[in-house]
């Protein structure tokens, strides 16, 4: 009897195991039924058709578009300038002679600057006539000078530059003691200079200060007339001659010195519509001359009536030792004295006509 109540017992006990396995709830995905939806018709401006959309109102560019161009460090001036000064007489009882004068200048300037890097160049030449009544026309302003000059620095901030610097400067014409027409005292490339050294320079280009200062420049000199020459004109070695005057050696062509060199260049506003600038040049020969100081120094000033109409006052200075005035010659031409150095001085008035490019 006991082991029939055993068995019952365990029977019982796996039908109540069975039945909690069939209730046991199961975990199945959540499934969502949506609707159709209505196909929209319009957005905003916009009319949809098919695949087709067009524009309820359409906004035209009024200005083409401008594509991005790299910032040009490079800057530049373009000048030409034309000065007249005239005199007419008609029955004038003091007298004088009728006369026109005209000087043209074209100035450029091509200047680079980019953080540590500057490089500034500039080209100017000038040249004058006067035509009188009663002689022939006359020079009156002849010049052609070239500068460049770069220069590096360590940081953006300093004013202070490592610098090379070269200039050259000649003429176009021939040059005359008037009234000699026959023997030039000057020609293209005689003389011509051309300075090539390196030092350092200070730039401020909010007080429009640029100095330049090298212990050690070369300046050459030329002179490529061999009549001028054999004269010894400008510094050059001179020819030399028998006692009858018979040439034994032509003159050399070519003076080279090595020196200091210091250039200032200086721009002010004195007022409304007045500009003075300053150019010095100083040089000083270590071998030949040494304590010879070469100047060349101009001054102008500049008074503008309107954007195209100035008119300008300047001086212009020049020492050199090696140009000699009042030679003496003997007979046959030969220099006996070569005279002496001489401060040059040059002074111009003129209103004219002045266009940027």
């Amino acid at each position: 009897m006991k082991n029939i109540f055993l068995t019952l017992f365990f029977l019982i006990g796996l039908m109540s195991i069975h039945a909690q396995e069939q209730v046991k709830p199961k975990v199945v995905d959540t499934i969502v039924i949506r609707t159709q939806q209505q196909k929209a018709e319009s957005i905003a401006n916009l009319r949809i058709k098919d695949t087709l959309v067009v524009l309820d109102s359409a906004i035209t560019l009024k200005e083409r578009f401008k594509s991005f161009k790299m910032p040009s460090f490079w800057s530049k001036k373009n000048r030409f300038g034309l000065n007249f000064s005239e005199v007419a007489f008609v029955n004038w009882n003091a007298g004088g002679n009728n006369s026109v004068s005209a000087i043209a200048s074209v100035y450029f300037e091509r200047n680079y600057k980019f953080r540590y890097i500057t490089w500034d160049n500039s080209l100017d030449l000038r040249y004058g006539l006067n035509a009188q009544e009663g002689r022939e026309v006359r020079k009156t302003d002849d010049q052609i000078r070239l500068s460049s000059t770069f220069g590096y620095r360590s940081d953006t901030i300093s004013k202070w530059y490592y610098s090379g610097k070269l200039n050259f400067n000649t003429q176009f014409a021939n040059g005359y003691k008037y009234p000699d027409r026959e023997h030039p005292k000057s020609r293209f490339m005689a003389p011509g200079y051309l300075f090539l050294g390196v030092g350092t320079s200070y730039i401020d280009e909010a007080k429009k200060v640029n100095v330049y200062i090298s212990p050690l420049t070369q300046k050459a000199t030329f002179v490529i007339d061999q009549d001028l020459a054999n004269q010894g004109a400008f510094g050059v070695q001179a020819a030399t001659y028998d006692n009858e005057g018979n040439l034994i050696t032509p003159g050399k062509r070519v003076y080279m010195e090595l020196g200091f060199l210091a250039t200032n260049k200086y721009e002010r506003e004195l007022g409304e519509n007045v500009l003075m600038k300053s150019n010095l040049a100083l040089y000083m020969d270590y071998l030949k001359s040494f304590g010879n100081m070469d100047v060349d120094w101009s001054l102008d000033f500049h008074f503008k009536v309107n954007e195209h109409i100035t008119s300008s006052i300047g001086t212009h200075i020049i020492y050199d030792d090696d140009i000699k005035f009042d030679q003496v010659k003997n007979e046959d031409g030969i220099i006996t004295d070569p005279g002496s150095a001489k401060i040059q001085f040059k002074q111009l008035l003129g209103v004219g006509v002045v266009y940027a490019f």
